[in-house]
């Protein structure tokens, strides 16, 4: 055993012994912190989360990821070294937000659809925030300005892309997973192909549609409850961190730091907000000084998103940690993906903003503030489904499109 295996778990463990010391010291700040994380989790999150978990743990379970994986691996399989299946993953992650991405991830090594690897490089990019939270929340309850909400999405999957087709390199060059067809099959065209994959799995996986349900719920609530309660502790530990002042030195640091790089000082209090929690950093940086550009506050908060703060990094560590796949290749995705995503903020913004660029502004009877702002069922799911499809169907035009060149260039 190394020396960092013997100390890192003691000093843990004294970590862990000051926060009760603390909690024990201010209990008041800690029941608020844990009733606004509650709140959090209740208004926002299971909303938004649950009803796509239940849908995706079906869809697996009748077989659409083989379907899927069959249609989009001329796809996946050139641009980001992962099996088609990853595509549908990447779909459901982009409408319904972390930890989707990783869930659905661990279910693909359990079924054996991707190696440590391929996992590895599928959670790096698919671990995205979702729309509603960004144009809802982010857009319309942190800016008070709609007109932000298109720049702020398209930053965020445009560098989950190139997240993507940046960890490809990761691993070793290992051999594709997908078994090429069999003689019978090479007569027949890809789609049938899927119908084929689709219909052996749900043969595979032999559960009736009661079976499906139930343990679709249940496992979906599993992962929900285990994602608030990350959620309430952390919002209790970034309480305990105001109250002792602690946070005060990273406020510092990073204002040194946006100093010596020539940017807005009072950001400061977003970046170290997101550091821990995302919802915290980006209202954060839509409630910075009227002084600071635009400009500035979104790339703040895309940087905050991109992140996704350590509250979703907890919740990737959990879902993953009943497979072999690593927290450092996630870890160092999160790192590249928060760099783009605020550059692309800055490069688009003359292109999509222009003159509807205006500053922040605080009343206006058609832009509630978050305080008022509840996400509705309806509008969530028909955002999602649109999310969803639009980004699947786009996906499966772009693979029908190279299997084409591919079939091309084979004839030659």
């Amino acid at each position: 055993m190394t020396a960092a295996q013997r100390v890192i778990p003691l000093l843990i463990t004294l970590a862990l012994l000051i926060f009760c010391t603390l909690m024990a010291l201010y209990p008041a700040e800690t029941w608020h912190a844990s009733v606004r994380g509650l709140a959090i989790w209740w208004d926002v999150l299971f909303p938004s989360l649950f009803p796509f978990l239940v849908l995706s743990e079906l869809l697996l379970g009748f077989g659409i990821v083989h379907f899927l994986g069959t249609l989009l691996n001329p796809l996946m399989r050139p641009l980001f070294r992962v099996p088609g299946s990853g595509g549908f993953v990447f779909a459901v992650s982009c409408a319904s937000g972390y930890p989707t991405g990783a869930r659905l991830t661990a279910q693909l090594w359990e079924q054996k659809l991707v190696t440590r690897e391929e996992g590895e490089r599928l959670v790096a990019f698919t671990t995205s925030s979702d729309p509603i939270f960004m144009i809802g929340a982010v857009s319309v309850g942190f800016f008070h300005d709609t007109s932000i909400a298109p720049i702020l999405v398209a930053s965020h999957y445009a560098a989950a892309v190139l997240v993507g087709m940046l960890m490809r390199f990761h691993g070793r060059s290992d051999a594709s997973t997908a078994t090429p067809p069999a003689a019978q099959e090479e007569h027949r065209s890809r789609f049938t192909r899927a119908i084929y994959a689709m219909h052996e799995a749900r043969q595979a996986d032999g559960r009736t549609l009661g079976e499906l349900l139930r343990h679709a719920v249940s496992s979906s609530l599993r992962l929900i409850i285990i994602v608030g309660g990350l959620v309430v502790f952390f919002s209790v530990i970034m309480e305990l961190m105001v109250q002792t002042g602690w946070l005060g030195v990273l406020y510092n640091l990073t204002e040194q730091g946006l100093h010596l790089a020539a940017l807005p000082p009072s950001l400061s209090h977003s970046l170290v907000g997101g550091l821990f929690e995302v919802t915290l950093g980006a209202k954060e940086a839509g409630g910075a000084v009227a002084s600071i550009p635009l400009v500035f506050k979104v790339a703040a908060a895309s940087f905050v998103l991109s992140w996704g703060g350590l509250s979703v990094h907890a919740q990737i560590m959990s879902v993953l940690s009943s497979t072999p796949m690593r927290y450092g290749p996630f870890l160092l995705a999160r790192v590249i993906h928060a760099a783009i995503a605020p550059l692309l903020v800055v490069l688009l913004w003359p292109l999509l903003m222009g003159s509807m660029a205006s500053p922040v502004f605080e009343n206006n009877a058609f832009m509630p503030p978050y305080s008022a702002y509840s996400p509705e069922w309806k509008r969530i799911g028909m955002t999602g489904i649109s999310v969803f499809s639009s980004i699947l169907f786009l996906m499966l035009c772009l693979a029908w499109m190279g299997s084409k060149l591919m079939f091309k260039r084979g004839k030659k």
